[in-house]
Formats: structure tokens, sequence, C-alpha cells
């Protein structure tokens, strides 16, 4: 009886489980001797007893070759060792794939001293070799598994070690470095290059640390972009040709795509060796495309995907790595804004707008020097950080670039447009905060360009007085959000006097003072610009309204329309407001006061400006009792062609015509007339900036009903008017009743 022993070389255990198969040929053949189990590379797997075939190694050899050749099922040869043994070989496959070689040692002696047919052995132990097979098949599948896993692990761990360098990386460029250098070391590779000509990366990394020379770098990239953009996959190129040339340079190639989102092409990162090293195999060809895929991933979150340009956060790191670099040069910031691209988007479609921002973004990126960043800001707001530069040089490029746009066509189908752009071009100071405080001049200086006409240039001047205002609007507004938050605002109530003995009630226009972090008051003139400028004087008017009405309706006693009236001022984007209208009905209502003590001012342009919005908003008010007055009168262009379609109970004079009124005639008959239209049209007149004893005596005698001004009385906290309101009003009207 034969006794089987397992004899392996790494994994005993694991390869225990062929001695069932051992006593399975033993049974199914006496005769045997040995078993022999190789894999399909013909190394040794397992063998019974101390039999194995190390002084005949060209058996498994030859069995493996002929099974290349030889279709049949468990093709195999047989050899006579000696007088005494016989070998038996068979291929072991599954399908066309080699599982491996079983080897069967037979003795030959007594009456079996002749060698057996292959074929007659081959049906003796054919139920084993099919036993075999299955076990070696799931060995296969199982090994590859294991292997897959493995590198599946060896795979994550590289993306791992990288991302945990990301956090260290100050810019773009440091996290393309680490990405060359892990294929460096990962691979050994000689030579590690990344080329995206669209984002104007070209580096390159050698074992030692430098970089290619430009004229080699130069060359690669050219060839491998227009290999890459040809074959659209990863390239591997292990056989060099023997005669170097500019087009088949001495080394092996591995090239990988980098993609952009739509999955075209945009670059390639390349890993190099020598003639003399291995070839690329498969798991390095793994390696090379997750970094790939990295490299694309950092691209994708750091450019924008429309235009190329670099996102807002992107360009903030890397200006700041630059600035940070470079602290004793000269930098410049470029602030561009597409004029009017809402009407292209309501006229002629989004996508047509994304179109214009495409081409604006070319533009830019075509007229910028070498060295300098460029970005998508938001919408259709890009900037740019011109390094080493001055504001001439700067304004030069900045001009280019608006030549540029103003240049660009519509493409067929598009329908008829123009395009154009500001610019506003500013110096990168040594403040706290270098790189905002930049963007936040350079974007002053292109609204100051679209205040000017738009399609224009404008160079950030301390001097400038638009450009101050617009400074100082910035730095108001924050403060202005927080106070409406807050809730820091007062109301103060300025009179509004008849300037002809008792001829009326006084009346009081309300004025919203806004208060500072110590209390200390903030006139209107310091942040109502910075209200209209960023479309928040409907939120301030909302606050002014409910807060007089819930004032003045705690006192509604001793208010009421003998006794007072009190004037609000409204914006023209309160007028452009669908909701504000119903917001005041409601707050009226709520408050309980009387309709007719409420006046609303608007001004002469803002009512023009949205006449339809104004005659609705002013015919619904007075419906339920509020009367109206207009504001600044008399410096529109159009005031008298217009008045004739608003219901109008009071015209307040401008107080640039009031106060020359003394020194200059045409002033004094501009006064006069409006007072003698305003009687026609049974209206009254307020004249504004009445400031002395002379100029309420003067506007008194040309006709005018009421004063306002330092002469007829300052303003106080409404608050503390309402509590002494009937005091005053006897005091008003002794001071009236006097010759």
């Amino acid at each position: 009886m034969l006794e089987v022993k397992s004899t392996v070389g790494e994994h005993p255990a694991a390869e225990a489980s062929f001695d069932p198969y051992g006593r399975l040929f033993r049974m199914l053949m006496p005769s045997l001797r040995g078993v022999v189990v190789h894999d399909g590379f013909a190394n040794l797997v397992w063998a019974s007893d101390e039999w194995d075939l190390a002084d005949e190694p060209d058996i498994v050899k030859e069995t493996i070759a002929n099974a290349l050749s030889d279709t049949a099922e468990y093709a195999g040869i047989v050899r006579t060792l000696d007088a005494d043994r016989a070998v038996y070989s068979f291929a072991i496959r599954e399908h066309i794939e080699l599982l491996g070689v079983v080897s069967l040692i037979a003795r030959l002696s007594g009456k079996q001293a002749q060698t057996r047919p292959l074929q007659t052995v081959r049906q003796l132990v054919q139920p084993a070799l099919e036993c075999l097979r299955r076990e070696l098949s799931l060995r296969s599948k199982l090994g590859s598994r294991e292997r897959d896993l493995d590198v599946r692990e060896r795979d994550l761990d590289l993306m791992q070690e990288i991302s945990s360098h990301q956090s260290a990386a100050t810019s773009d460029a440091d996290e393309f470095g680490l990405i060359m250098k892990t294929g460096l070391e990962r691979m050994g590779c000689a030579l590690a290059a990344l080329w995206v000509p669209d984002k104007n990366i070209a580096l390159s990394l050698t074992r030692s640390g430098q970089p290619m020379s430009t004229e080699s770098l130069q060359r690669a990239q050219q060839h491998l972009m227009a290999w890459m953009q040809l074959q659209q996959r990863t390239i591997v190129v292990n056989h060099i040709s023997k005669v170097a040339s500019d087009v088949a340079a001495p080394y092996k190639i591995l090239a990988c795509p980098v993609r952009h989102p739509s999955e075209r092409v945009m670059g390639v990162l390349a890993l190099f060796n020598p003639p003399s090293a291995p070839d690329f195999d498969l798991h390095q060809t793994r390696i090379a495309e997750a970094l790939a895929k990295r490299a694309t991933s950092i691209i994708q979150g750091q450019y924008d995907s429309s235009t190329g340009l670099m996102t807002r956060q992107a360009f903030e790191r890397q200006a700041s790595a630059l600035l940070g670099s470079t602290a004793s040069a000269t930098h410049i910031i470029l602030y561009l804004d597409i004029d009017r691209l809402h009407v292209i988007n309501e006229t002629f479609g989004m996508h047509v707008g994304d179109d214009v921002i495409v081409n604006v973004a070319e533009c830019m990126a075509k007229s910028l020097p070498a060295g300098a960043l460029s970005a998508r800001i938001s919408g259709d707001r890009l900037a740019a950080l011109i390094p080493n530069s001055n504001m001439d040089k700067a304004a030069i490029v900045a001009e280019k670039i608006r030549a540029a746009a103003a240049a660009i066509v519509p493409r067929a189908g598009q329908g008829p447009f123009e395009v154009s752009v500001c610019l506003g071009v500013a110096p990168i100071d040594r403040s706290d905060n270098t790189l905002a405080h930049a963007l936040a001049t350079a974007e002053i200086a292109c609204k100051a360009a679209k205040d000017r006409g738009r399609n224009r240039v404008e160079m950030f001047q301390d001097s400038d007085q638009s450009i101050i205002r617009r400074h100082t609007d910035i730095l108001v507004i924050g403060k202005l959000r927080e106070a409406l938050g807050n809730d820091s605002f007062r109301l103060d109530a300025q009179p509004i006097l008849p300037l002809r003995g008792n001829y009326g009630r006084p009346r009081f226009e309300l004025l919203i003072r806004m208060l500072g972090d110590r209390g200390e008051i903030i006139p209107p003139g310091k942040f109502l610009s910075a209200a209209e400028r960023y479309q928040l004087m409907p939120t301030v008017d909302r606050w002014v309204v409910r807060r007089a009405c819930e004032l003045l309706g705690k006192h509604s006693a001793s208010v009421g329309e003998d006794i007072a009236r009190f004037a609000i001022n409204l914006s023209g984007q309160s007028l452009q407001d669908d909701s504000f209208l119903q917001f005041v009905i409601d707050q009226i209502k709520a408050s309980g006061l009387p309709p007719g003590v409420l006046c609303f001012e608007l001004t002469e342009t803002a009512t023009i400006g949205n006449l339809v919005n104004a005659q609705n908003f002013m015919r619904s008010l007075q419906d339920i009792g509020c009367q109206f007055a207009l504001d600044d009168f008399g410096t529109g262009v159009s005031s008298l062609a217009y008045l004739k379609d608003l219901s109008v109970n009071y015209l307040k004079i401008d107080g640039t015509f009031v106060r020359d009124a003394i020194t200059n005639s045409r002033s004094e008959s501009m006064i006069k007339a409006i007072a003698q239209l305003a009687k026609v049209m049974c209206m009254e007149t307020i004249a504004e900036y009445v400031e002395t004893d002379v100029l309420r005596a003067r506007m008194a005698d040309l006709g005018v009903d009421y004063g306002q001004g330092f002469a007829m009385g300052k303003a106080q906290p409404l608050e503390d008017l309402l509590r002494e309101l009937a005091i005053y009003e006897a005091t008003v009207n002794d001071w009236a009743a006097q010759p």
C-alpha cells in the first residue's frame, strides 16, 4: 500500500488538501508510486512521499509545451525514466487557461513490465483528473481574488498616502509634485512629468529631484499629447526603437490621460524608465492610472469647469503663496465684470450668457502675461493677479482684455448683441489682509468704470471721489447689516412749519439715524448711499414704516389729522418691491393710527423712474387717507411734464434753489414759479434748507407755504417729541402768530 505524504514548499496547511487526490489516483492506478503537481508556470505545488521530478525538470515543460499544440482534453506525454519507472504527465486546463500539470510516477515490474499507452492511463485516472481540475480552478480563482485584493489594498494605501500629504501642500504645484514623487518612489521610475496645456501646467521631476531640461520637456510634451489625443487611453511603451529619434525617445514610457469633466483628454501624466529597467507591468499601470485620476480630481476641484480659470478658493491660495514668496515685489490685481449680462440672459437665454462668460474668460487668459494667475470669482466676475508689474503695465493688459472682449462676435443663431466689460486695476499693498484688500479696491475701481459709462478700464486712485464713496460704502455696509439685525436705529423728527401766520398745522419729517457701537449717532448721509448701492433700501424703509407706526400708534390719542402730520421718506427701490404696498397698509392697520396722519415723501427722480408703480402706490394709500409729497422737486429734467400724472399733495422745493435764492435771481424765479404752479394745481409747497431768518422771510414772500431747516427747528428724537406734542403745538402756534 502506497503511503501518501505531502511534500510542500511554503504553505503546508493550504496544500494538505491535495492528499485526498493522491489517494484517489492510487485507488484508480494501483501501480502508482508517486504524484507531483505543478502550476501552469512549472512551479512545484505539491508532491507525495519523497518523490518529485527534480531530476527530470524538462518533463513538466514538455507537457506545458505539448498542451499548447494538443487540443485534446488532458493533453499529456509519457516518458520512461528507467527500467522500473514511467511518468505520465497531464495538462489540466479550463477553457484556454492552463491551471497546472499533474505527473503520475508508475512502477514497471512484475506483470506490468511494459509502459502502458498514454490514452489508457488517461481514461483510467480521468475521474481523478476531473476532481483535480475543479480544485485547481477554484484555487486559481481564489488566488486571483487574493491578488486583486492585495493590489487594491496597496492602491488604497497609495491614495491614503497622497491624501495625507494634501493638507501640507500650499499650492497645486505642491500637490502635483507629490503625485509625481509618489510615481517615482512607488515604481522606481527615473522621470515623471505632468502636462495640462489648457491650465498652463508643465511639471517634471527626476529621481535626483531635478526637472527635465526645458527643450526635452517641450519635445516630450508635444509627442505624448499628440499620441494621447489619438489613442484616448493609457499608453505603455516597453519596446524601444533601436535608433532613438525625436519621435521615439530612448525611454520606456507609461502615459495616462488626464481628463476634462466632458471626458476629453486635456493632459497626460507620463512616467519614464531607461531601456535597462524592467518593463512596466499591469500593477504599475494601475498605480499610474490612479495617480492620473488624482491629478484630474485636483484640477477639477481647483478650476472652473466652464471657463477653465481657477476657482476663487484656488486663486486665493495660490495668490497668497505667491505673495508670501515675493514679499518685496510689486503685484497688481485686475477685476473684471461683464456689462449687462443679465440683459443677454433675459433676451437670448442663459446658454448664450454662459458662452459670453467663456469667451471673455478666454480673452483674459490669452491677454495675460506668463506667470499671471486668473480666476472666476463668481458669476460674470473674473480676476487676475499679475506678478512683478506696475499700474501702467497692468492698465495696458487690462485695455487689451477690454478690446478683445469688445471684439467678441455672437455665434450664428444667437442673435445680435454687443459684449463689453469693465475692469478695475489696483496695486497689492502690504496691509494685514493683502489679497482681500486688493480685490476690494480693484472691485471699487471696476464699479467706478460702470458708473462712468461702462466698457472702460479704471485705475484705483485714493483721490478719486467716486472711488472714495464706493470704498466708504463697502466699509459701512457690514455695519448697516449688523444694525438692521440688531435694530440699532432711531427715528428723529424735524419740524416743517407754516411760513405765513397761523396758516396750517405743524408737520414733521421722520429721519432715520443709525446708532454706533458706543451709542453715537450716525447720520443718514453716512449709510444710505451704501444701502442704495447694495439694494438694502427696502429693508431700511420697512424698518422706518414699522417703527413709525409703532411709536405713533402708542400716541394715537394725542396724534390726529388736526394736530400734526408725519412724513416718511421712501426710496425708488421700495416702489419696485411688489410686496411693499401691502406691508405699509398692514402696518397702518395694526397700529390703529389714523392714515391721514401719515404723508409719504418720494423723490422726483425715483417717482418718474418708476412712474406706473408710483401711481399705483399713491392711489392705493390715498384711498385710505394718506398723503404724498414730491421731494427734491425741480431737479428732474421732466418735472412739469410728469406732474400732471402724479396725484401729490405737496411739492418740496429742492434745497439747491432755496439756499441761493437771496443772491441768485434765477433760483428766486424758479421758487416763485413752483409756488404759483402748486396753487393752480391745488398743492402746497415746502422749502427745504431754510437755514436763516432772512431765507424764512423771503420764502414767505415768494408764496411758499411751509419751511424746513434750522431756522424752523432742529430734529429731535421722535419719542421725546410725542411726549411733549401738545406743548410743542402751543409753542409753535404762538411763534407762528408773531408778525
